[in-house]
C-alpha cells in the first residue's frame, strides 16, 4: 500500500494514522525497516481502507465555512446559525446564534477565530482547574494554540496547550482532553498506567476518544 509518510522517532511501536487529507501516515521507531513497516500497514488495511473512503466521501462543505446567512457554526457541540445583521456596533455577537454586522464580513473569519480564542481560554480553563482540584495536578499556565494537527500538548515545564478548535466540540470531549494532558503531567507516556489514570477520572473516555478520531475534521473554519 502506498505510505504517504513516515516519520522515525524513538517510540517503541508502529502507528498507523489517516489525516483528514486520506494521507496515510507511519509513525515508527528508528531502525524498523520498510519492510516491516509494508507488513503491519498491509495487516491493517481494511481499516486502512474503510478510514481513507469515510473521509473521501465526506461532504465539503462542511470543510470551508462561507459566512453567509443561515450556515451553520459548531460551539460546545451545537450548531448554531449565523445571522449577518445590518446595525450592530460589536463584530460579532452570539445569543443562540451569532450575528455577524455586515461591516466586518471582509474580516469574518478572523473575528470569529478570535471568539473562539477567548471562549476556548475561558472553558478550558475552566475545566482544567477542576480535574486539576481532584487529583492535586500541578501545571504552570494555560495556552490556546492554533495548532491544526495535534488538540493539545503538556510541555516539560507544565504548560498546558490546546487548540483553540476544541471549544467546537462537545464538552464532554473537552473534559477528556483536557484530563489527557493533565495525567501527561505525571505520565509522559501513552503506556498502561497513563490509561488507567485517565480511566479514574473519566471512565468512559474512549467514548470521547473516539468521537474526536471521527469528527475532529468538522472543527474548523
Amino acid at each position: 500500500m502506498k505510505i504517504d509518510k513516515i516519520i522515525r522517532s524513538d517510540r517503541k511501536t508502529i502507528a498507523i494514522q489517516i489525516k483528514d487529507d486520506a494521507t496515510l501516515i507511519v509513525k515508527a521507531p528508528f531502525g524498523v525497516s520498510e519492510d516491516i513497516i509494508q507488513k503491519v500497514v498491509i495487516k491493517h488495511k481494511n481499516w486502512i481502507e474503510r478510514r481513507i473512503k469515510e473521509i473521501l466521501e465526506r461532504d465539503p462543505k462542511t470543510l470551508n465555512k462561507e459566512f453567509v446567512n443561515g450556515e451553520g457554526f459548531l460551539y460546545l457541540g451545537r450548531y448554531y446559525k449565523l445571522y449577518i445583521v445590518d446595525k450592530q456596533d460589536i463584530s460579532l455577537v452570539f445569543n443562540n446564534g451569532f450575528y455577524l454586522s455586515k461591516d466586518y464580513l471582509p474580516k469574518a473569519r478572523e473575528i470569529f477565530i478570535n471568539w473562539y480564542k477567548k471562549k476556548a481560554f475561558d472553558k478550558i480553563s475552566e475545566r482544567v482547574e477542576i480535574y486539576a482540584k481532584k487529583r492535586g495536578f500541578i501545571y504552570s499556565k494555560i495556552r490556546i494554540s492554533d495548532a491544526k494537527t495535534r488538540w493539545a500538548s503538556c510541555s516539560s515545564k507544565g504548560t498546558l496547550s490546546f487548540s483553540w478548535r476544541l471549544i467546537m466540540a462537545p464538552l464532554s470531549v473537552i473534559d477528556y482532553v483536557v484530563i489527557h494532558e493533565l495525567v501527561h503531567l505525571e505520565e509522559k507516556n501513552h503506556k498502561r498506567n497513563f490509561w488507567i489514570k485517565v480511566k479514574m477520572l473519566m471512565p468512559d473516555y474512549e467514548k470521547y476518544k473516539d468521537w474526536l478520531k471521527q469528527n475532529g475534521y468538522l472543527l474548523k473554519l
